[in-house]
Parts: C-alpha cells; sequence; structure tokens
C-alpha cells in the first residue's frame, strides 16, 4: 500500500487530468475492481434480451421520468 505521501501525490497528478483522462481512468479502476466474469455475461444476456424485447415490440420503453416516478411513489421517503 502507498504511503501517504505517494497517495496525495498520486490524487495530485490525477486531479490535474483533462475531466475527459479523470473519467476514462475511473472507468478503467472500475473495471479492475469488478472482475465477475459470469456476473458480466448474465448482465450482457439480459441487456440482449432486452434488447431484443424492446425492438420486436414485445415491452414498451419507459422514460427515466417515468420511472423514477413509479419507484418514488412506491418507495416513498
Amino acid at each position: 500500500m502507498p504511503s501517504p505521501t505517494t497517495l496525495e501525490t498520486l490524487q495530485a497528478q490525477v486531479l490535474s487530468l483533462s475531466k475527459s483522462d479523470r473519467a476514462r481512468l475511473l472507468e478503467r479502476l472500475v473495471a479492475s475492481l469488478d472482475v465477475d466474469t459470469q456476473a458480466e455475461e448474465e448482465w450482457e444476456q439480459i441487456a440482449e434480451t432486452r434488447e431484443l424485447e424492446l425492438t420486436s415490440g414485445q415491452s414498451v420503453a419507459v422514460s427515466l421520468e417515468d420511472a423514477m416516478a413509479r419507484l418514488r411513489a412506491r418507495f416513498p421517503g
């Protein structure tokens, strides 16, 4: 584990990057923590199934606003 000084130096370097570079770095860091390939494959299958349901008309898309309103009504507070 890096010493606090090393960590602070790294943090300063990262924060000096452009917003887009920080976003790419964040994606890579998160991906490095999320290594459950089986879960990733299952999520990919779910996404493909949902896309097919939408394109075939089997399912109807709901706007984010409607989905959030439904969740707020179901889980108040």
